[in-house]
This record gives structure tokens, C-alpha cells and sequence, in this order.
């Protein structure tokens, strides 16, 4: 299993502290470093939000092998040509090593927060497939051709697409979710990875069910298969003692997680127990959301303990 490591930054992270913790992680061995892409936390302060894209292409030039990326960026924050343009860069900027999460947006406060427009959800879907469509098509197209689009809410006309990302076609792109209907189509025909966040082990392989089914009836058109991945809040100690401090220390219950899933709590055996069952599920990567980037003890303990029992 492949492990990343996930950050919600909204809820009080400066640049250099996500500086820090992402060179940490890359000098541990984890494959990735992503970010949430929020302009408004559901609880936290200052500093206050940074932004996803510039913050990834600051890390870009001040990591060397890790991956970045975001879980998930927002379909309503950005026009998909200039969104294809910052992450093509960033990708060329890191050289190569850019994943882009994108996904319909919810959180309709940090909207109205920052002058945002929140359209309904049905609209916010044919946003994003839209997007889905020009980012994959400004990435695709050759050097030298141009790249046209009419769309019932984006049109481009002989666009250059330019610049070109470093990975070709272009960055992966990872959709997430746990929608019915929508989401594992639209997996079906872009992503290159489909991530479930926050959920027991039998609503995460309901959905990966969901989204072979839609490969089988969509196609994949020669792609190669998809990957499957999962995201769960981590909090692992050496002791039961210091799973309780951790979980306390980041407002989680002391006495472990919900029955509900979501969370992978305890020693690293047990982490590593929990990590197993979805591997068992058809998950090759987890993105483990660590709600104290300050705490980087923990994720000390974690490279040396949980990933060298994992499949």
C-alpha cells in the first residue's frame, strides 16, 4: 500500500509550517503531500486560509521527490482554463510530480465568505464535467494545435493550450466521493484514481462496486485500469495512553472512532491492521489526514511502524 499524507491547512496552518511538515514526509518515504482546498474551515483561525495552487507550486520547487497535490480542489473556485494553466505549471515546476483532486465543491459559507458563486447541486455536476473535459482537452491537445470547446456553461475558442504540464497527457486526475449516480461515472470516463474519503470499510468497497460497474458500461477507451484509494483521519500512538493525548490534542474522541468509520485510531498494529482491510477491499493508496501538522512525532512513528507492516 501507498501511503500520502493529507492536510486540512484552512483550519490554522501558516506556508512554512506545511513547508515543514511536507519535507518531513518526503524525507520519511511517503509518496505524497496533499492539501485540502478550502477558503473557510468549519472550526479553526488564524492564520486563516492559503491558497492550494500557490502554496503546491511554492512546495514544488522546495521538495525534490514527493508528490503533491490537492483532495480535492473545488469546480466553483476556478475557470478550467486557468486552472489548467496553474496546475500544467506547477506539474512542469516539480517536475512531474503534480495530481490534481477535483471534485463539485459543498461547502457553500466559505462561497458566500469570499464572493463565490454556490449554484445548485445539479448545475455544480455539469460544471465539473465540463472541467473535467477542457482540462483533459487543453492537456491532450498537441503543441501547435489549438484546443476548441463549446459547453453549455464554458466555451474556448482556439485556445493554445499552453503551457504543457510535465507528465503527459497530463496530471492524474483523481475524482472521490460517494455518490450513486454521477461521481462513478464521471470516474469512469477522467479519473485516473477514485478516492472515497471518510468511510467505513463497507460504504468504501460499495463504491469502488459503483465505479467498476460504471468502467464496465462507460469503457476506459485503452486507459489503463483505475486506482482505487481511501482517505481516513489517523491517529496513531506508541502506546494507548498516547492515542488518547493525540486524539484529544486535534478534538477527536479519546475512546476511539465512530462506528460510523472515517478514522483509523491506535497503536501502529492496529493501524496497520485497519490499513489492511482496505488493501483487502482493492485500495493500493491511502491518504491519511493529519489534523496536527505540528505533531510531526507522529508522523515519525508511522514511517517506522505502520508502513513496514503494510501489503
Amino acid at each position: 500500500m501507498r501511503l500520502a499524507v493529507f492536510i486540512e491547512p484552512q483550519i490554522g496552518a501558516t506556508y512554512e509550517e506545511q513547508l515543514a511538515f511536507a519535507q518531513r514526509a518526503e524525507r520519511l518515504g511517503f509518496e505524497g503531500f496533499f492539501r485540502s482546498d478550502h477558503y473557510m474551515a468549519t472550526r479553526g483561525g488564524a492564520p486563516g486560509p492559503t491558497d492550494s495552487w500557490v502554496t503546491l507550486g511554492a512546495l514544488a520547487r522546495e521538495t525534490s521527490t514527493i508528490r503533491l497535490g490537492t483532495l480535492v480542489s473545488s469546480a466553483t473556485f476556478r475557470y478550467p482554463g486557468p486552472l489548467a494553466v496553474a496546475v500544467a505549471q506547477v506539474d512542469a515546476m516539480s517536475g512531474g510530480r503534480v495530481e490534481l483532486g477535483l471534485g463539485t465543491g459543498w461547502f457553500e459559507r466559505e462561497h458566500a465568505a469570499y464572493g463565490i458563486p454556490f449554484p445548485p447541486v445539479g448545475e455544480r455536476f455539469d460544471r465539473l464535467e465540463e472541467q473535467l473535459a477542457i482540462l483533459t482537452g487543453l492537456w491532450s491537445t498537441p503543441e501547435g494545435d489549438t484546443f476548441s470547446f463549446e459547453g453549455r456553461y464554458y466555451d474556448l475558442v482556439d485556445s493554445p493550450a499552453l503551457p504543457k504540464p510535465a507528465q503527459r497527457p497530463g496530471p492524474p486526475i483523481i475524482i472521490g466521493g460517494k455518490g450513486l449516480k454521477r461521481t462513478p461515472r464521471l470516474a469512469a470516463r477522467f479519473a485516473d484514481e477514485f478516492n472515497v474519503p471518510f468511510s467505513s470499510l463497507a460504504e468504501t468497497t460499495t463504491s469502488y462496486d459503483r465505479v467498476v460497474a460504471a468502467i464496465e458500461a462507460e469503457g476506459r477507451d485503452g486507459r489503463a485500469p483505475i486506482v482505487f484509494s481511501f482517505a481516513q483521519t489517523i491517529v496513531c500512538g506508541a502506546t494507548d495512553a498516547e492515542v488518547r493525548r493525540r486524539a484529544e490534542a486535534v478534538g477527536l474522541d479519546p475512546n476511539g472512532p465512530p462506528a460510523s468509520g472515517g478514522q483509523l485510531y491506535g497503536t501502529p498494529a492496529r493501524v496497520a491492521e485497519q490499513l489492511a482491510d482496505f488493501v483487502k477491499a482493492g485500495a493500493s493508496r491511502a491518504f491519511l489526514q493529519v489534523l496536527d501538522i505540528r505533531d510531526l512525532d507522529q508522523l515519525e512513528l508511522i514511517a517506522a511502524e505502520v508502513a513496514p507492516l503494510l501489503p
